[in-house]
């Protein structure tokens, strides 16, 4: 945790103008412009490397910029994704530092009681300015607020543990406690709703909202950003490469997100049909030059070298147009774009009776999944949700009940986590993946379906080894291969672990509109707002003597 000593409060703010930075050859923030008020609630999102994370040190002051100018008045809290245990420190001492600033204030009123009791010279002016600091700082109350914080999120009850003996998630909670429960004016957050429950996501939220001061977050939780955010800073991709900036809320990023691609992907087609045209026109008056200028028999030297002459000229300012017409827009980023899906109407495709699964789901679940359906499965961790869609797909066997699925249906699932092989290049796995569906029959050869179609990864992507692709790359190759079966029944699972705010919008979209059926598992709070009117298999209703039921 980074802080400063005194406190700004209303006169707090950071100021980033024109900053730019780059590691090693590569450019990660470029014409950065953003300014923090105390009235600040900002996130930052963006693909898994564009510099969310970087672009919160530079706020910081942890990470200087290679071009541009930032200024900062006032206290800074900034909690990373990891904390180090390097220092030996226990979960008291980590709390004693987080407080510090509170303690020393309440240590110094004191001292100018002392002073002013015993009649010391100036200790009225040192008791006033004690006084303030102390009420500045909310001395009184400082611990106590940790301490709520820590229980709210569930962190850790002995103070006496030292930090390298707490799980990853723990040492999380312990930190974003301390700087929920400290008083700092400005707060940056990097992933805070990692590793925590329902319980400790409500009770961030409420407390990032009810702040006096500033809040900069940089997650994925889309519902958090929904929640709290009011201006959204966008590092994906743009035109001019500069970020943008967008007010309104959540709902505002979304939809200037989504006219800045119209207006980038009408001007790069724009720029590209005239560049087609310019090279039209040089290919025309290039064959008229070699073919079309030939004079009938008997035309004299001087009418050939004059029509020559003319076609030459053509040509060169046909060439120089085009060379003119340079196309200045970048191509646009990618979009999700789902294969053509079938559809059974009225079918049943798997259904479901009474299925258990010993230790990992113990109430009888029932369901129906028919051409078009549309499924929520929900429930705490440890329901089952993950081991019923495994036994929806026939890659687990139920201890009790059975499933029954249509002859020739292409039921998939997308697992939470990805076995790709690592070493193996992405298009090599991808196209061995297609041929496999063929040679089994389950697709014919005009059936087969291009990466490059899918919208998920670009060529220069396609072609590294697995293990060189971020987290959110290999995800979207998890997609794009189930998406390559042309499925009757998506299955998925945590499907939008790891990838980007835009590319689960995106996704959400394709699921509400395909034909195929889906059934989807999530504890995505957005998506399950987006899906809202999809019918829901609760596994947490326990209570109920038939097991899991059916939410419509």
């Amino acid at each position: 945790m980074l802080t400063t000593r005194v406190p700004a409060r209303s006169r707090a703010q950071i100021v980033l103008s024109n900053v730019s930075i780059t590691l090693g050859a590569t450019p990660v923030l470029e014409g950065v412009d953003l300014t923090v008020t105390p009235n600040s609630r900002i996130a930052i999102v963006g693909e898994n490397g564009r510099g969310k994370s970087t672009l919160l040190h530079v706020l910081a002051g942890t990470l200087s910029p290679d071009d541009g100018d930032v200024s900062r008045i006032g206290t800074i809290g900034i909690a990373e994704q990891e904390m180090t245990t390097a220092d030996g420190r226990t979960v008291g001492e980590v709390v004693a530092d987080a407080v510090a600033d509170s303690l020393a204030a309440l240590r110094e009123l004191d001292a100018a009681s002392v002073a002013l009791a015993e009649g010391d010279e100036n200790a009225d002016d040192r008791f006033d300015a004690a006084l303030e600091r102390a009420e500045a700082l909310d001395a009184w109350d400082a611990e106590r607020r940790v301490r709520v914080a820590l229980e709210a999120l569930d962190a850790v009850s002995d103070w006496s543990l030292r930090l390298s003996e707490l799980s990853v998630g723990q040492r999380y909670r312990v930190r974003l406690a301390c700087l929920i429960g400290g008083d700092d004016d400005i707060l940056l957050l990097d992933e805070p709703t990692n590793h925590l429950d329902r319980a400790g996501l409500d009770f961030l939220t409420a407390q990032l909202r009810s702040r006096t001061g500033a809040v900069v977050v940089v997650s994925h939780d889309r519902a958090l950003l929904s929640d709290i955010a009011i201006t959204t800073v966008d590092l994906d991709p743009t035109p001019d490469g500069r970020p943008r900036v967008y007010g309104g809320g959540f709902a505002g990023y979304r939809d200037g997100r989504r006219a800045e691609r119209d207006r980038w992907e009408h001007e790069f087609a724009r720029q590209q049909t005239e560049r087609a045209r310019l090279q039209d026109d040089l290919s025309a008056a290039q064959n008229r030059l070699t073919t079309g200028w030939r004079p009938d028999k008997g035309t004299g030297k001087h009418q050939r070298a004059t029509r020559a002459g003319g076609l030459v000229q053509s040509v060169h300012r046909r060439q120089a147009a085009l060379d003119a017409h340079a196309v200045t827009m970048p191509e646009p980023p990618q979009s999700l774009r789902f294969p053509e899906l079938s559809t059974r109407a009225g079918a049943s495709l798997v259904r479901a009776e009474d299925v258990t699964v010993d230790g990992r789901l113990d109430s009888p679940a029932s369901l129906t999944v028919s051409g078009r359906s549309r499924l929520l499965v929900t429930g705490p961790n440890g329901s089952g949700k993950s081991t019923l869609l495994a036994v929806l797909a026939g890659e687990l066997r139920p201890t009790d009940g059975f499933v029954r699925r249509a002859a020739n249906a292409r039921i998939v699932l997308l697992r939470q986590e990805s076995d790709l092989p690592q070493d193996r290049r992405a298009s090599s796995v991808y196209a061995a993946h297609v041929d496999q569906l063929v040679a089994a029959g389950r697709l014919s050869a005009g059936q087969a379906v291009g990466l490059s179609s899918l919208g998920l990864l670009r060529p220069r992507e396609t072609g590294k080894r697995i293990g060189e692709l971020s987290m959110g790359q290999q995800r979207r190759l998890d997609l794009a291969m189930k998406l390559a079966a042309r499925p009757d029944v998506l299955l998925l699972d945590e499907p939008t672990n790891h990838l980007s705010v835009a590319l689960v919008d995106e996704l959400t979209d394709a699921l509400c509109t395909t034909d195929a059926a889906v059934v989807l598992s999530s504890h995505d709070r957005q998506i399950l707002r987006d899906l809202d009117d999809w019918t829901r298999l609760d596994l947490s209703l326990r209570a109920h003597r038939n097991g899991p039921v059916l939410v419509v």
